[in-house]
């Protein structure tokens, strides 16, 4: 018997971020949109712990217990007395290291499928809970759709959106690691007076009539500079886009993937078939959103159905 649960990746369409607290952690106004890039982690019982990988990028995934996907397993283990002996197979198409949320979405994907195969009974409150003390993104992999992160991006409250918005993805040569990116988000903003984060309301009216031109005049992310500092080429990635007509472009979360806002899907295929021209960028992905978050898509078992 095993469980398959698929998790999608993320965009953030804003990302604003304030001043370092005592903890080291920056409070957040992170609005997520979750996009149909997908991992899926299949869990089956074994003998231990293991983890296994494949998918583009697999070599980079760690197999040991500080992924995200085995702490996961361990840590609903834990909380229901059980010993974590499970395989976790992770089929990865989120990009690595690419700040869509890869490795967040295969812990929210391993606590789903987890939860399912053994029949814990865990309630939504009790998995969000284990997804916010394994990481700030992890809650919104298991949610999925549009939400606003706040605190560090854990505490999520969900938005309205009115349509489907098109996006493409380019792939960096080289990732980027988002402590590293935070790090030089406090060093340029040294000095200076960094207001609280909010979430723009003319962004979150954009979201919720499902008007991609009214979004795209509102996206924000107040780690571009900081990745634009340590990774200077993406910029030439970020005018490729939007001379290929995307009505906006962004880098996603603390990179180094940037995203370009496309009209509709035609648009979308238009600017991606660019920016593969371009040679800025490793690869070139398109996928549109909202999508649900992560979901049992084979095993049943205690109820759970794909």
């Amino acid at each position: 018997m095993s469980v398959t649960v698929r998790v999608p990746a993320k965009v953030n369409v804003q990302l604003a971020v304030g001043a370092a607290r005592a903890d080291g952690f920056h409070d957040l106004a992170n609005v997520f949109l979750a996009v149909g890039l997908y991992d899926e982690v299949t869990v089956t019982p074994a003998d231990g712990l293991r983890v296994t990988c494949a998918g583009p990028d697999a070599a980079q995934v760690p197999l040991d217990r500080t992924n995200l996907a085995a702490r996961a397993a361990i840590a609903l283990a834990e909380r229901y007395g059980r010993t974590p002996d499970v395989h976790l197979h992770i089929a990865k198409d989120i990009p690595v290291a690419g700040g869509m949320a890869g490795g967040s979405a295969d812990g929210a994907g391993a606590l789903l499928a987890c939860d399912a195969l053994w029949g814990t009974g865990a309630s939504r409150d009790e998995l969000l809970e284990i997804c916010a003390e394994l990481g700030s993104d992890v809650p919104f992999s298991l949610v999925g759709g549009a939400a606003l992160g706040t605190g560090r991006g854990e505490r999520l409250a969900p938005l309205e959106t009115g349509g489907t918005f098109h996006w493409v993805f380019a792939m960096a040569e080289r990732g980027l690691s988002t402590p590293a990116v935070f790090r030089e988000f406090d060093r340029l903003g040294e000095g200076r007076d960094i207001p609280a984060p909010v979430a723009s309301r003319d962004l979150l009216d954009a979201l919720a009539k499902g008007d991609a031109d009214a979004l795209a005049a509102t996206v924000s992310n107040d780690l571009q500079p900081a990745a634009l500092s340590l990774f200077p080429e993406l910029a030439d990635t970020l005018a490729a886009g939007r001379a290929a007509g995307a009505r906006a472009s962004l880098v996603s979360g603390s990179g180094p993937t940037t995203a370009f806002l496309a009209r509709d899907a035609e648009a979308a295929q238009g600017i991606a078939g660019a920016l593969r021209a371009s040679g800025t960028c490793r690869d070139v992905r398109t996928a549109s959103g909202p999508v649900p978050g992560a979901t049992v898509v084979r095993g049943i078992r205690n109820g759970y159905r794909p």
